[in-house]
């Protein structure tokens, strides 16, 4: 049976093109992962596909800003954060606390 995407909810006036990089980091922070990996996990928070178009030219933003690297195996890229990587991150994590303190309430994890 295909897994069903969620219904993809949009704003009329707020952009959330931003945090495709807030979340590429973010899931580095847990693991080693491929484009195709980072794709995938990222997709499915969003429900929606990432497209290869979509996910690399973010990564090659990322290396060249020099906050994540990679190691190659065989033909697969597995990306990683470096120290510069770890330390935005925290910067980021402190930033979205501020941003989003007292929103807890309103903000429920939904899987429609």
């Amino acid at each position: 049976m295909k897994k069903q995407l969620r219904k993809e909810v949009q704003s009329e006036y707020f952009e959330f093109k931003g945090f495709l990089s807030f979340l590429i980091l973010h899931e580095l922070s847990i693991e080693e992962l491929t484009g195709e990996d980072l794709a995938k996990k990222i997709g499915a928070r969003k429900g929606t596909i990432l497209t290869p178009g979509t996910i690399y030219p973010a990564l090659k933003k990322l290396r060249l800003q020099k906050l994540i690297k990679y190691k190659r195996d065989g033909r697969k890229k597995f990306y990683s954060l470096n120290d510069s990587g770890k330390k935005e991150l925290q910067n980021l994590y402190i930033l979205f606390s501020r941003y989003f303190y007292g929103l807890k309430k309103f903000i429920k994890r939904s899987n429609q």
